[in-house]
Parts: structure tokens; C-alpha cells; sequence
């Protein structure tokens, strides 16, 4: 297994209670884990790591929110998702992983000032009504950076935050939507090679804690009222955006 030593064991806990929290509802958690397993592992065995734990988050959350998603939102992201863990696929050797970080967290931390802004002083703002096709656009950006790095979470938040989903129905469409999105990178991590056995076993023992931390993440977020979740979503685009940012350069 990959328990190596205190510190290594420490980013990996750390990790998999940070994804849980986000699979539970606190959307933007989830991008942190790879840039800090990435501390103490390999970027491709920390992404690899992490794959099977965020399906088993993802078998939690879905079952929570199985009755609160939007089809619309799926139905337009998922053709862009899936084409983009594609291009992310055969075209990983062109791709500068550090520079798609800093541009991703300069644009999410501009996203989400906006937003707060937009929001000061309690003001109520309008609903999107982007049209359904920039949403596979987004669906693209979500694939590539989560194929990438697990790091699919901003796209999503900037084009389906704005729509005003009550909270519980935005984080069980993220749920459904992310968890067709890592079966599909399934085959793709496996043409890789980095699915191996250390990782598999390393995956399997930090299930329960995985488990426990996803539901802690849905306990917590159904009692928070929606304009309050809303500025937290956007509160962590900003401090996300700022960790890519540095991540990156």
C-alpha cells in the first residue's frame, strides 16, 4: 500500500474527508484532493488513487439525492464531459497540466467574486437562463480537467450555480452527473497503467472513511438554507480559484 509514512498518510486521510465533504454537498471541495495528495504522491498516482474512492462517494451521494437532480443540466453537460475526457486522453502529452491549473483558478476566482459581488448586501440575483448548449461547452471543460485532475467541479459550479436550483437539487445533479463522469474515466486511468495493485489496496482501506465522510458532507448540507449555501459555493470558487492559481505556478 501507499501509507509510507505519517505525512503521506496524513494528505491521503486529509484527501478522502475533503472529496466526502464535497460529494456530500460542499461543492468545490472535491479539486483540492489532487492538488494536495500531489504533495506527497505523484500526480498521476494521487488522480489514480482517488478514482475509486470518488465512485464509492459518488454510490453514497447519488442514493441521498436520487430523487433531487436536474435532467436539463445533465442532458446538456454530459455529450461536452464525455468528449472532453477524450481530448484530455489522447492528447495528455500536449496538454501543460500546470498551466490549465492556473488558468482554471484564475477564471474560477474570478467567477465567484463576481457572483458575490453581484450578490453584496444580501441582494437577490437573477436566475441564468443560458441557453442548454453552453452548457456542453462546459461539459467540455469539465471533462478535460477531470480527467485530468479530478478537477471538474468548477466548470460545473459556473454554469449551473447561476440557475438558482435549490440546493439540494444542484448538488444531486453534480452527484449524477460526476458519477457517470468517473465510471467513464475508468477505462481510460486502466489504459494508462496507474491502477495498480498498491493503489487498488490503498483505495479499498479508506473506503469506510470515505463512506463516513461523504454522509457527514449530506448531513451538514441539508440543513443549510439555500442563499447561505450559495455564498459558500461562491466563498470556495474564490479560495479554489487562488489554490489552482498557486498549485499551478
Amino acid at each position: 500500500m501507499l501509507f509510507a509514512d505519517a505525512a503521506t498518510v496524513a494528505a491521503i486521510v486529509l484527501a478522502v474527508i475533503v472529496v466526502g465533504l464535497a460529494k456530500g454537498g460542499f461543492v468545490g471541495f472535491g479539486a483540492l484532493a489532487t492538488p494536495l495528495l500531489a504533495l506527497v504522491l505523484p500526480p498521476t498516482v494521487a488522480a489514480a488513487l482517488l478514482l475509486p474512492i470518488l465512485i464509492v462517494q459518488d454510490a453514497v451521494s447519488v442514493w441521498n439525492f436520487r430523487h433531487e437532480w436536474d435532467r436539463w443540466i445533465v442532458a446538456w453537460m454530459l455529450p461536452g464531459a464525455l468528449l472532453g475526457i477524450l481530448c484530455a486522453y489522447f492528447f495528455a502529452a500536449w496538454v501543460d497540466e500546470r498551466a490549465m491549473m492556473v488558468a482554471l483558478g484564475a477564471i474560477t476566482l474570478a467567477f465567484g467574486a463576481w457572483r458575490l459581488w453581484l450578490g453584496r448586501g444580501g441582494r437577490t440575483t437573477a436566475p441564468s437562463t443560458a441557453p442548454g448548449w453552453t452548457g456542453t461547452l462546459f461539459g467540455v471543460a469539465i471533462g478535460v480537467t477531470s480527467q485530468i485532475a479530478h478537477a471538474g467541479g468548477p466548470p460545473f459550479q459556473m454554469w449551473a450555480a447561476p440557475r438558482g436550483l435549490p440546493h439540494a437539487r444542484f448538488v444531486g445533479t453534480q452527484s449524477i452527473l460526476f458519477a457517470i463522469i468517473n465510471w467513464v474515466k475508468v477505462p481510460t486511468f486502466l489504459a494508462l497503467g496507474v491502477l495498480t495493485r498498491p493503489v487498488l489496496l490503498t483505495a479499498a482501506a479508506l473506503v469506510p472513511l470515505a463512506i463516513a465522510s461523504t454522509y457527514a458532507g449530506v448531513w451538514l448540507i441539508r440543513r443549510l438554507e439555500s442563499a447561505r449555501f450559495y455564498t459558500i459555493v461562491y466563498w470556495l470558487m474564490v479560495a479554489l480559484g487562488v489554490r489552482l492559481i498557486w498549485q499551478g505556478a
